[in-house]
Protein backbone atom coordinates (compact mmCIF):
# COMPACT_ATOMS: atom_id res chain seq x y z
CA UNK A 1 0.00 0.00 0.00
CA UNK A 2 1.02 3.77 -0.96
CA UNK A 3 0.20 6.93 0.83
CA UNK A 4 -0.60 10.14 -0.86
CA UNK A 5 -0.60 13.14 1.48
CA UNK A 6 -3.68 14.88 -0.35
CA UNK A 7 -5.87 11.79 -0.76
CA UNK A 8 -4.83 9.55 2.30
CA UNK A 9 -4.06 5.94 1.72
CA UNK A 10 -4.65 3.92 -1.63
CA UNK A 11 -7.13 1.06 -1.89
CA UNK A 12 -5.01 -2.07 -2.96
CA UNK A 13 -5.59 -3.80 -6.16
CA UNK A 14 -8.25 -6.10 -5.10
CA UNK A 15 -10.43 -3.71 -3.64
CA UNK A 16 -10.69 -1.15 -6.85
CA UNK A 17 -11.29 -4.60 -8.70
CA UNK A 18 -14.51 -4.22 -7.45
CA UNK A 19 -15.56 -1.81 -9.47
CA UNK A 20 -15.37 -4.14 -12.31
CA UNK A 21 -18.64 -5.70 -11.09
CA UNK A 22 -21.11 -3.42 -11.51
CA UNK A 23 -23.81 -2.68 -8.24
CA UNK A 24 -21.27 -3.74 -5.84
CA UNK A 25 -19.80 -1.18 -3.23
CA UNK A 26 -16.02 0.33 -3.52
CA UNK A 27 -13.74 1.89 -1.38
CA UNK A 28 -14.56 5.79 -1.22
CA UNK A 29 -13.77 9.02 0.73
CA UNK A 30 -17.56 8.92 1.70
CA UNK A 31 -19.68 7.69 4.47
CA UNK A 32 -22.23 6.01 2.13
CA UNK A 33 -19.32 3.89 0.42
CA UNK A 34 -18.72 2.72 4.16
CA UNK A 35 -22.36 2.47 4.58
CA UNK A 36 -22.58 0.54 1.32
CA UNK A 37 -19.99 -2.49 2.27
CA UNK A 38 -21.68 -2.94 5.62
CA UNK A 39 -24.53 -3.61 4.31
CA UNK A 40 -23.47 -5.96 1.64
CA UNK A 41 -21.68 -7.60 4.75
CA UNK A 42 -24.77 -7.69 6.69
CA UNK A 43 -26.28 -9.38 3.50
CA UNK A 44 -28.38 -12.61 4.86
CA UNK A 45 -27.96 -14.55 1.81
CA UNK A 46 -24.55 -13.01 0.14
CA UNK A 47 -22.89 -11.66 2.81
CA UNK A 48 -20.20 -12.78 4.94
CA UNK A 49 -21.39 -15.34 7.41
CA UNK A 50 -19.12 -14.07 10.56
CA UNK A 51 -20.31 -10.54 9.77
CA UNK A 52 -24.33 -11.68 9.17
CA UNK A 53 -24.50 -13.67 12.46
CA UNK A 54 -23.31 -10.86 14.81
CA UNK A 55 -25.43 -9.19 17.40
CA UNK A 56 -25.09 -5.98 19.45
CA UNK A 57 -23.99 -7.94 22.47
CA UNK A 58 -20.98 -9.85 20.04
CA UNK A 59 -19.63 -6.30 18.63
CA UNK A 60 -19.94 -4.61 21.85
CA UNK A 61 -16.48 -6.06 23.33
CA UNK A 62 -14.71 -5.38 19.43
CA UNK A 63 -16.39 -1.82 19.88
CA UNK A 64 -14.72 -0.74 23.40
CA UNK A 65 -11.39 -2.52 22.13
CA UNK A 66 -11.47 -0.23 19.09
CA UNK A 67 -11.72 2.95 21.55
CA UNK A 68 -8.92 1.42 23.39
CA UNK A 69 -6.44 1.65 20.40
CA UNK A 70 -8.02 4.97 19.23
CA UNK A 71 -6.52 6.10 22.85
CA UNK A 72 -3.28 4.33 22.30
CA UNK A 73 -2.27 5.84 19.46
CA UNK A 74 -3.29 9.20 20.81
CA UNK A 75 -0.85 8.11 23.77
CA UNK A 76 1.91 7.23 21.15
CA UNK A 77 1.25 10.09 19.27
CA UNK A 78 0.99 8.48 15.84
CA UNK A 79 -0.71 9.37 13.52
CA UNK A 80 -0.75 6.89 10.89
CA UNK A 81 -2.26 4.17 13.34
CA UNK A 82 -4.98 7.40 14.71
CA UNK A 83 -6.19 7.58 11.26
CA UNK A 84 -6.55 3.92 10.86
CA UNK A 85 -7.90 3.16 14.34
CA UNK A 86 -10.65 6.18 14.14
CA UNK A 87 -11.52 4.43 11.16
CA UNK A 88 -11.94 0.81 13.01
CA UNK A 89 -14.10 2.70 15.47
CA UNK A 90 -16.39 4.46 12.70
CA UNK A 91 -16.99 0.60 11.69
CA UNK A 92 -17.87 -0.03 14.81
CA UNK A 93 -20.75 2.65 14.51
CA UNK A 94 -21.66 1.66 11.35
CA UNK A 95 -22.09 -2.00 12.29
CA UNK A 96 -24.05 -1.45 15.11
CA UNK A 97 -26.47 1.37 13.03
CA UNK A 98 -26.71 -1.17 10.07
CA UNK A 99 -28.31 -4.04 12.77
CA UNK A 100 -30.46 -1.45 14.47
CA UNK A 101 -31.73 -0.58 11.02
CA UNK A 102 -32.16 -4.32 10.01
CA UNK A 103 -33.79 -4.36 13.89
CA UNK A 104 -36.09 -1.57 12.13
CA UNK A 105 -35.25 0.43 15.59
CA UNK A 106 -32.87 3.27 13.65
CA UNK A 107 -30.47 3.86 10.87
CA UNK A 108 -27.10 5.75 11.15
CA UNK A 109 -28.90 8.84 9.77
CA UNK A 110 -31.00 9.14 12.90
CA UNK A 111 -27.52 8.19 14.84
CA UNK A 112 -26.33 11.57 12.98
CA UNK A 113 -28.80 13.26 13.33
CA UNK A 114 -29.34 12.71 17.32
CA UNK A 115 -25.58 13.99 18.13
CA UNK A 116 -26.13 16.69 15.62
CA UNK A 117 -28.95 18.23 17.43
CA UNK A 118 -27.86 17.51 20.70
CA UNK A 119 -24.22 18.99 19.87
CA UNK A 120 -26.60 22.16 18.47
CA UNK A 121 -29.08 22.07 21.46
CA UNK A 122 -26.30 22.17 24.61
CA UNK A 123 -23.73 24.65 22.26
CA UNK A 124 -26.27 27.72 22.86
CA UNK A 125 -23.57 29.56 23.53
CA UNK A 126 -22.10 29.02 19.93
CA UNK A 127 -25.31 28.38 17.51
CA UNK A 128 -27.52 30.35 19.51
CA UNK A 129 -27.88 34.25 20.61
CA UNK A 130 -26.33 33.38 24.00
CA UNK A 131 -22.37 34.15 24.34
CA UNK A 132 -20.74 32.22 27.13
CA UNK A 133 -17.16 33.29 27.94
CA UNK A 134 -14.82 30.40 29.85
CA UNK A 135 -14.28 26.96 29.62
CA UNK A 136 -16.18 26.54 32.89
CA UNK A 137 -18.98 28.86 31.95
CA UNK A 138 -19.79 27.46 29.15
CA UNK A 139 -19.15 23.30 31.18
CA UNK A 140 -21.93 24.69 34.21
CA UNK A 141 -24.09 25.33 30.83
CA UNK A 142 -23.74 21.81 29.07
CA UNK A 143 -24.94 20.18 32.91
CA UNK A 144 -27.68 22.72 32.83
CA UNK A 145 -29.19 21.42 29.47
CA UNK A 146 -28.75 17.83 30.11
CA UNK A 147 -30.51 18.59 33.69
CA UNK A 148 -32.86 19.67 31.31
CA UNK A 149 -32.84 16.87 28.68
CA UNK A 150 -33.08 14.14 31.26
CA UNK A 151 -36.27 15.17 33.25
CA UNK A 152 -37.81 15.20 29.25
CA UNK A 153 -36.69 12.16 28.98
CA UNK A 154 -38.03 10.74 32.37
CA UNK A 155 -41.06 12.74 31.51
CA UNK A 156 -41.57 10.90 28.04
CA UNK A 157 -41.00 7.47 29.82
CA UNK A 158 -43.76 8.04 32.42
CA UNK A 159 -45.73 9.18 29.92
CA UNK A 160 -45.32 5.45 27.84
CA UNK A 161 -45.74 3.94 31.33
CA UNK A 162 -42.46 2.92 31.14
CA UNK A 163 -40.57 2.60 34.68
CA UNK A 164 -38.29 5.36 35.67
CA UNK A 165 -34.75 5.20 33.93
CA UNK A 166 -32.50 6.12 36.72
CA UNK A 167 -33.12 5.62 40.09
CA UNK A 168 -29.77 7.00 41.57
CA UNK A 169 -27.19 10.26 40.91
CA UNK A 170 -24.78 7.34 40.06
CA UNK A 171 -27.01 5.07 37.65
CA UNK A 172 -25.94 5.84 33.67
CA UNK A 173 -22.41 4.88 33.98
CA UNK A 174 -21.44 2.02 31.87
CA UNK A 175 -20.56 -1.26 33.50
CA UNK A 176 -18.15 -1.76 30.51
CA UNK A 177 -15.62 0.88 31.20
CA UNK A 178 -12.25 0.55 32.11
CA UNK A 179 -12.29 -0.18 36.52
CA UNK A 180 -10.17 3.29 36.66
CA UNK A 181 -12.43 5.53 34.37
CA UNK A 182 -15.83 4.39 36.01
CA UNK A 183 -14.22 5.17 39.55
CA UNK A 184 -13.53 8.94 37.61
CA UNK A 185 -16.82 8.94 36.50
CA UNK A 186 -18.66 8.02 39.86
CA UNK A 187 -16.61 10.59 42.15
CA UNK A 188 -17.19 13.22 39.35
CA UNK A 189 -20.99 12.63 39.86
CA UNK A 190 -21.02 12.76 43.58
CA UNK A 191 -18.73 15.91 43.65
CA UNK A 192 -21.34 17.63 41.69
CA UNK A 193 -23.54 17.56 44.80
CA UNK A 194 -20.61 18.38 47.06
CA UNK A 195 -19.32 14.99 48.13
CA UNK A 196 -15.72 15.54 47.48
CA UNK A 197 -12.38 16.12 49.28
CA UNK A 198 -11.22 19.72 49.42
CA UNK A 199 -7.94 19.58 47.63
CA UNK A 200 -5.51 17.47 46.56
CA UNK A 201 -3.46 16.91 49.58
CA UNK A 202 -6.15 16.01 51.69
CA UNK A 203 -6.84 13.24 49.15
CA UNK A 204 -3.56 12.34 49.12
CA UNK A 205 -3.52 11.73 52.94
CA UNK A 206 -6.53 9.35 52.58
CA UNK A 207 -4.21 7.42 49.68
CA UNK A 208 -1.56 6.89 52.31
CA UNK A 209 -4.13 5.91 54.99
CA UNK A 210 -5.99 3.17 52.50
CA UNK A 211 -2.19 2.30 52.00
CA UNK A 212 -1.49 1.63 55.54
CA UNK A 213 -4.59 -0.69 56.25
CA UNK A 214 -3.08 -2.63 52.86
CA UNK A 215 -0.04 -3.37 54.55
CA UNK A 216 -1.84 -4.22 57.93
CA UNK A 217 -4.11 -6.61 55.86
CA UNK A 218 -1.04 -8.28 53.86
CA UNK A 219 1.31 -8.85 57.01
CA UNK A 220 -2.12 -10.82 58.92
CA UNK A 221 -1.69 -13.06 55.44
CA UNK A 222 -5.07 -11.77 54.84
CA UNK A 223 -5.81 -11.94 51.03
CA UNK A 224 -9.13 -11.33 50.58
CA UNK A 225 -9.07 -8.19 52.88
CA UNK A 226 -6.25 -7.21 50.91
CA UNK A 227 -7.60 -7.30 47.95
CA UNK A 228 -10.34 -4.93 49.24
CA UNK A 229 -7.93 -2.30 50.93
CA UNK A 230 -6.24 -2.61 47.46
CA UNK A 231 -8.95 -1.77 45.63
CA UNK A 232 -9.86 1.31 47.96
CA UNK A 233 -6.39 2.56 47.22
CA UNK A 234 -6.93 2.37 43.31
CA UNK A 235 -9.93 4.21 43.86
CA UNK A 236 -8.46 6.81 46.36
CA UNK A 237 -5.04 7.07 43.23
CA UNK A 238 -8.39 7.73 41.09
CA UNK A 239 -9.53 10.16 42.91
CA UNK A 240 -6.75 11.65 43.28
CA UNK A 241 -5.41 11.88 39.69
CA UNK A 242 -9.37 13.90 39.05
CA UNK A 243 -7.72 16.44 41.75
CA UNK A 244 -4.38 17.11 39.91
CA UNK A 245 -5.97 17.29 36.54
CA UNK A 246 -4.83 13.89 35.39
CA UNK A 247 -6.65 11.32 33.42
CA UNK A 248 -5.39 7.88 35.36
CA UNK A 249 -6.00 5.43 32.39
CA UNK A 250 -3.61 7.43 30.47
CA UNK A 251 -1.11 8.14 33.15
CA UNK A 252 -1.41 4.34 33.37
CA UNK A 253 -0.25 3.97 29.59
CA UNK A 254 2.65 6.14 29.80
CA UNK A 255 4.04 4.47 32.67
CA UNK A 256 3.50 1.20 31.10
CA UNK A 257 5.14 2.30 27.93
CA UNK A 258 8.17 3.53 29.79
CA UNK A 259 8.12 0.11 31.44
CA UNK A 260 8.11 -1.74 28.05
CA UNK A 261 11.05 0.59 26.94
CA UNK A 262 13.35 -0.03 29.82
CA UNK A 263 12.68 -3.82 30.05
CA UNK A 264 13.28 -3.95 26.21
CA UNK A 265 16.72 -1.95 26.74
CA UNK A 266 17.13 -5.18 29.53
CA UNK A 267 16.84 -7.54 26.68
CA UNK A 268 18.99 -5.53 24.27
CA UNK A 269 21.40 -5.24 26.54
CA UNK A 270 21.46 -8.82 28.06
CA UNK A 271 21.29 -10.48 24.00
CA UNK A 272 24.21 -8.21 23.44
CA UNK A 273 26.14 -10.75 26.00
CA UNK A 274 24.62 -13.86 24.32
CA UNK A 275 22.32 -14.18 27.52
CA UNK A 276 17.87 -13.83 28.65
CA UNK A 277 16.42 -12.25 31.35
CA UNK A 278 15.79 -16.22 32.54
CA UNK A 279 19.57 -16.37 32.89
CA UNK A 280 20.43 -12.89 34.43
CA UNK A 281 19.87 -11.77 38.03
CA UNK A 282 17.63 -9.78 39.48
CA UNK A 283 20.40 -7.55 40.50
CA UNK A 284 22.24 -7.57 37.13
CA UNK A 285 18.87 -6.58 35.52
CA UNK A 286 18.43 -3.70 38.32
CA UNK A 287 21.42 -2.44 37.31
CA UNK A 288 20.82 -2.71 33.25
CA UNK A 289 16.90 -0.69 34.76
CA UNK A 290 19.05 2.02 36.31
CA UNK A 291 20.75 2.33 33.54
CA UNK A 292 18.30 2.39 31.09
CA UNK A 293 16.76 5.49 33.32
CA UNK A 294 20.31 6.84 32.98
CA UNK A 295 20.16 7.00 29.49
CA UNK A 296 16.66 8.30 29.08
CA UNK A 297 17.69 11.44 31.23
CA UNK A 298 20.70 12.05 28.33
CA UNK A 299 18.16 11.79 25.75
CA UNK A 300 15.76 14.31 27.09
CA UNK A 301 18.45 16.21 29.81
CA UNK A 302 16.11 15.70 32.77
CA UNK A 303 16.92 13.10 35.70
CA UNK A 304 14.10 10.50 35.80
CA UNK A 305 12.86 10.65 39.65
CA UNK A 306 10.79 7.26 39.41
CA UNK A 307 12.74 3.73 40.68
Amino acid sequence: MTDNAATGPVAPDFVSAAEDRPGEPVAGRDIAALLAIMERLRHPEDGCPWDVEQTFATIAPYTIEEANEVADAIARGDMDDLCEELGDLLLQVVFHARMAEEAGAFAFPDVVGAVTAKMIRRHPHVFGPQRVRGAGLAQAQWAAIKAVEKADRAARRTAAGLPPEHASLLDGIPGSLPALATAVKLQDKAAAVGFDWADARLMLAKVREELDELEAEIVAGERDAAAGELGDVLFGLANLARHIGTDPEAAVRRTNEKFRTRFGFIERALATAGRDPNTASLEEMEALWQAAKAAEAADTGEPSADR
